[in-house]
């Protein structure tokens, strides 16, 4: 069984990739304490790392955000996976926090959370089973998950069925969009079940959701139209299950998940209804931002809302890595790859270098650009193929990601840096 210490406070050692396997095991509270410096040669590279200072501005600013907007903040678990991230997301105020399976959310109730919501379809008789068990070990624990056709439905009533003593699911309607992925497609569709839901016993129907993510370019115009769209069905099923009784509960909730045009929904989350409303924003991803393709959406928000170059959130997350082999003009190879960053939506940017001997990163020239990666490898290359500032063997190299999640499952841990790259903390992740 895993411990409360063992959740937050792991023992680290050469089993994890990052770890010095110079160094004896430390307990995650003591890596602070340690003295090691990123580009000092203590730690192994590549390495992923959190800048703090980045870390705590983004987690006050979209606090500060939401609660301007007179909504609240669950945040995406799956993003970071971390015990010591939710806790500070949960300590900055956020109402609870949001998964995406019942594995995910087993770790997020260790960690302490009691408000969750489980932004997906719950199907299987395992997971309807767990999550059963973990509001049995918790009395004060609400769970809500979502569910999008009368299939579904079925099957949670069958369960239930054979679980006579079980408690009453909470869960939200989703609506959809065509091509997309889950949610009811059509009003019609999305009124019949909502229907169904408040007739059956195995679950209470307390709320409404979407995800607004898929289709978000960074145009504005295009963005704002489709996000109204999609809020403009959510609201109308709304009215009407409101209006006929079909929610359960003293406030009914209403959900919007991503972190790419949070603001084009943030403020239809509280449509008027008769009750109490809570409109709850979902967004994961802004705990850390990211270089590329979050930065490339960001900058249509800061248009909209008003906000300075830096205002808002900022890229938190950096992964270094050697130059091992400069095997021919205009190439570098670094040590680094599919392994230990993310790929998915776009390739790493360089950011920063530190020559060998330096402690002191510096900014890399405009050319450098990543154009492949391998299982552990990266293909650095510049224009000028005969460059003075082409880097050399040893040097070390600062990453910036496309996307956080799928770097975050690449490390059982992650040193928390200043801004000098001096080691002050760190965070585990379970996936």
């Amino acid at each position: 069984m895993t411990t409360e210490q063992d959740l937050f406070d792991p023992l680290l050692d050469t089993r994890f990739k990052g770890y010095p396997r110079t160094q004896p095991p430390r307990r995650r509270s003591e890596i602070g304490q340690a003295g090691w410096h990123v580009l000092a040669g203590d730690l192994p590279l590549p390495l992923a790392v959190l800048k703090r200072e980045a870390l705590e501005h983004n987690l006050a600013w979209m606090q500060a955000r939401v609660r301007q907007w007179g909504i609240d903040l669950a945040p995406h678990g799956k993003t970071t996976m971390s015990p010591q991230l939710f806790r500070r997301q949960l300590d900055a105020g956020a109402w609870g926090l949001t998964f995406a399976t019942v594995t995910q959310l087993a770790v997020g109730v260790a960690a302490g959370a009691r408000r969750t919501l489980i932004a997906n379809q719950v199907v299987s008789a395992q997971d309807l089973a767990g999550i059963q068990l973990l509001m049995h070990e918790h009395a004060d624990l609400r769970v809500a998950f979502l569910v999008d056709s009368t299939a579904q439905l079925a099957l949670i009533e069958d369960w239930a069925r054979q679980h006579p003593d079980s408690l009453p699911f909470e869960v939200m309607l989703e609506i959809g969009v065509p091509g997309g992925r889950t949610g009811c497609r059509a009003q019609e569709e999305a009124i019949a079940l909502a229907t169904a839901l408040h007739a059956s016993d195995a679950v209470r129907l307390v709320g409404i959701e979407c995800y607004e993510g898929l289709a978000a370019s960074g145009e504005t115009d295009a963005d704002t139209t489709y996000a109204n769209a999609l809020m403009d069905r959510v609201e109308a099923v709304a009215r009407h299950c409101d209006a006929n009784g079909l929610f359960e509960g003293e406030e009914v909730i209403v959900s919007a998940g991503g972190s790419a045009i949070f603001d084009l929904v943030a403020g239809r989350l509280k449509p008027a209804l008769r009750g109490g409303v809570r409109g709850i924003l979902r967004s994961g991803c802004y705990v850390t931002h990211d270089h590329g393709f979050y930065k490339r959406m960001l900058s249509a928000v800061d248009q909209r809302l008003g906000c300075e170059c830096g205002e808002s959130l900022r890229p938190a997350m950096e992964v270094w890595a050697m130059v091992q082999s400069c095997p021919e003009p205009g190439l570098a190879i670094l040590a680094v790859g599919k392994r230990d960053i993310s790929f998915d939506l776009s390739l790493p940017v360089p950011i920063a270098r530190a020559v060998p001997g330096s402690l002191v990163p510096q900014a890399v020239p405009a050319d450098w650009k990543i154009t492949g990666l391998n299982d552990q490898h990266a293909y650095l290359r510049w224009d000028d193929a005969a460059s003075p500032l082409a880097p050399v063997v040893g040097e070390r190299v600062g990453l910036g990601i496309s996307h956080p999640c799928t770097t975050f499952d690449k490390w059982h841990w992650m040193p928390v840096v200043e801004e000098d790259l001096r080691v002050s903390d760190a965070v585990s992740m379970h996936f």
